[in-house]
């Protein structure tokens, strides 16, 4: 798999040189300079999915209280910090130039082609995918004219209202999944999700309804309860082996090639492995370590370490969590926790897009809303915790969970099934918190949507948000500049560009 991924990784140079390279023929004066005339899918697809997979948001691990920083500048996440509010431009900034123009040519090149229709559902999914954690972050986002820059020179692309969104990338997921037919050809190995096997993207499609289908419970329920049943009925993931992550990634050797997530630790504060030279003074948060503590979480040895006399240690008693409120670097910085080296920081380990934890969590609640007969929810409820522990092996021995450990903590962590409904969906979304870890984007949605786990806002000095967990990102100021029109209309329809703006889905 190395040897395939280097493989792709040199052509995939190759085909983004194509990607912007000029046309200098003077009977081609109205052709795009920026786009290929024939670019190959396979190639932009796998660029497509390493920067679809890529956007790492440590911020968000901050603002879900998994880590935190003593420093203003990098502790945005954790702390809301007015000065830095930039820092939630990244992700709009990103993904338009990059993983939304490679799948839309992809889309483009294979669409009208019997032969292609498994690269064309591919792309489509994977579309979804990427769309969906924009408009999640931002409401209201250029969508059905997103990509048109290389197309058809459409630089100031409308924004469309986020209901439209969700309603057609549920439809392009229901077309892209029933449309796969295994016996045409496929992406193989430049596929680095499911290296072609289209059973399983099927699944993923049905996975990603389900997701987007739960995301609507508060905005309309009925909406909600018949894309959740046609994606249960359709087959979403619930086995280890159908988990949606990116592998083949390598520890040495180009940037593009390595764990995004782990790089982007390692740079920011980690790479030292000693406990105290960190750049940005990153750590895990109390509120994170505490919790894994006080519940005799048997994941906070393979997530976390405190290093002794330099070395890294894993034991329990000694794990510490740093404050998020504090400014300066305390003098005891050594002492607190932060990620382990040999799991979550491996520079060639998946990277996890959709797991079976995620999905589990999810039937429990459509169970407990009677939504789902295929399993109780207290049982969804402990095969989400179940899968949660198990997917760590992934990251080596370092990260192996025994059937024991996972039994007695299931065990002393039943889901109350006398409790009331919102018993119930703290509880889930209490430990769907810590099982889809470091997956912090989707835990801050669904703490948008759901209220759990119940966490205590950061009122820090300076911050944007008068101490509330913000509820969306901010627009680029590029927008406002170069897409002034659109950008106004959309914030006439969704509210100001503010960070705590409610989306569609995101409703009181």
């Amino acid at each position: 798999m190395k040897k395939n991924f280097r493989k792709y990784s040199i052509l995939i140079l190759t085909a983004c040189m194509g990607l912007q390279a000029c046309n200098k023929g003077f009977e081609q004066m109205n052709t795009n300079p920026n786009a290929s005339s024939d670019p190959t899918p396979a190639f932009v697809f796998t660029k497509a999915l390493l920067d679809g997979s890529g956007d790492a948001l440590n911020l968000l691990q901050g603002t879900m209280q998994y880590t935190t920083s003593y420093n203003d500048v990098a502790g945005f996440g954790a702390k809301y910090i007015l000065s830095q509010s930039q820092q939630s431009w990244i992700v709009f900034n990103n993904a338009y130039p990059k993983e939304i123009n490679e799948v839309q040519q992809v889309i483009g090149k294979v669409s009208g082609s019997p032969d292609q229709v498994n690269l064309l559902s591919c792309a489509r999914i994977w579309r979804v995918y990427c769309f969906s954690r924009i408009t999640d972050l931002y409401g209201d986002i250029p969508y059905s004219q997103a990509g048109q820059g290389y197309t058809t020179s459409n630089y100031k692309p409308a924004y469309d209202a986020q209901q439209a969104i969700y309603a057609d990338m549920l439809k392009e997921l229901d077309e892209a999944a029933t449309a796969i037919d295994p016996t045409k050809a496929n992406f193989g190995a430049a596929d680095l999700i499911y290296n072609g096997d289209m059973t399983n993207w099927k699944k993923f499609s049905y996975s990603l309804m389900l997701r987007l289908a739960m995301r609507m419970t508060k905005v309309d329920i009925a909406l909600s309860e018949t894309w959740a049943k046609k994606a249960i009925a359709g087959g979403v993931i619930t086995q280890d082996a159908e988990v949606a992550k990116v592998t083949g990634y390598v520890s040495a050797g180009q940037d593009i090639n390595k764990n995004p997530l782990a790089l982007a630790m390692l740079n920011s504060d980690y790479i030292g492995a000693n406990g105290s030279s960190n750049p940005e003074g990153g750590k895990f948060q109390d509120v994170f370590i505490n919790y894994l503590k006080t519940n005799n979480d048997p994941r906070l040895g393979v997530l976390s370490v405190v290093y002794v006399n330099g070395k890294p240690d894993t034991t329990s008693a000694i794990q510490k969590g740093m404050s998020s409120s504090l400014g300066t670097k305390p003098a005891d910085f050594v002492t607190y926790s932060e990620p382990n080296q040999s799991t979550i920081l491996q520079l060639n380990s998946p990277y996890m897009l959709l797991t079976n934890a995620e999905t589990s969590f999810l039937l429990a609640e459509a169970a407990l809303r009677g939504w789902y007969s295929g399993a109780s929810a207290s049982v969804s409820y402990e095969n989400g915790i179940s899968a949660s522990m198990r997917q760590w092996s992934l990251f080596g021995a370092a990260g192996a969970i025994n059937a024991n450990q996972i039994q007695t903590y299931i065990k002393y962590h039943p889901l109350n099934t006398a409790g009331t409904f919102d018993n119930q969906m703290n509880q889930i979304y209490t430990q769907f918190w810590v099982g889809v870890y470091p997956n912090s984007q989707e835990v801050f949605a669904t703490y948008r949507r759901t209220g759990y786990p119940a966490l205590v806002p950061n009122n820090y000095v300076g911050n944007a948000t008068g101490g509330k967990i913000f509820r969306r990102f901010l627009y680029p100021a590029t927008e406002q500049n170069l897409n002034g029109e659109n950008y106004q209309a959309a914030i006439a329809r969704q509210g100001p560009d503010d960070f705590l703006t409610r989306m569609w889905w995101d409703r009181p």
